[in-house]
């Protein structure tokens, strides 16, 4: 099966290194200076392009966390023509950045990930100017992205904005009981800049 030229152009725009520092230095009270790598890793790839996404406080760029698989898909009708399947590590610790050192993604298998049922987004595509699009990936309807990590319930609200030059990232966790929103973009989208294409 051929990927379409919409889904690639999307594992483009999500694939390389970002950061959001004009974002940091304007609001340090909001916004945390991270970095973020978006890997492209060979799983799944006859019907879909997938990508390991692994960050970092900038201060302790030696101990990144939230790593997380993304399986971007053909999405199930033309209203959503790609959707973004996230899966979990069942031993983050194996790949522990594996963002700087992509040579420890070589050893992933499709057997060291957990299905996230309800981690799942459609995207949606609009033309900006020839070849050159903004991806918005939103939540299914109806759809709650829950798991357990460590032990602990999570839950998380995602979503993110990709152009080929910045990722804007809407995840946030959110507290079960309260529904309300307890880390991530409380006060509106994480702003990465790309700095370099993978």
């Amino acid at each position: 099966m051929s990927l379409s030229p919409d889904l690639i152009a999307l594992g483009k725009y999500l694939a390389g290194e970002f950061d959001n520092q004009e974002q940091a230095l304007a609001e340090p009270v909001w916004y945390v200076h991270l970095r973020m790598w978006v890997r492209p890793i060979d799983l799944f790839s006859q019907d879909s392009i997938t990508l390991f996404a692994e960050q970092a406080n900038i201060i302790n760029l030696d101990r990144p966390y939230r790593q997380r698989i993304m399986r971007l898909m053909p999405g199930s009708d033309s209203l959503s023509p790609i959707q973004v399947q996230y899966y979990m590590l069942k031993d983050p610790s194996a790949l522990s950045g594996a963002g700087q050192n992509p040579a420890l993604l070589k050893t992933l298998a499709i057997e060291q990930l957990d299905l996230l049922p309800g981690c799942i987004l459609t995207v949606t595509q609009e033309i900006l100017a020839p070849n050159s699009y903004k991806f918005t990936a939103t939540p299914v309807p109806d759809t709650r992205c829950s798991f357990t990590y460590l032990g602990n319930s999570i839950q998380v609200s995602l979503g993110f904005e990709a152009t080929a030059t910045a990722f804007n990232s809407y995840d946030k966790g959110i507290d079960p009981e309260t529904g309300k929103a307890t880390w991530g973009a409380i006060m509106g989208p994480y702003r990465y800049t790309k700095r370099e294409q993978y």
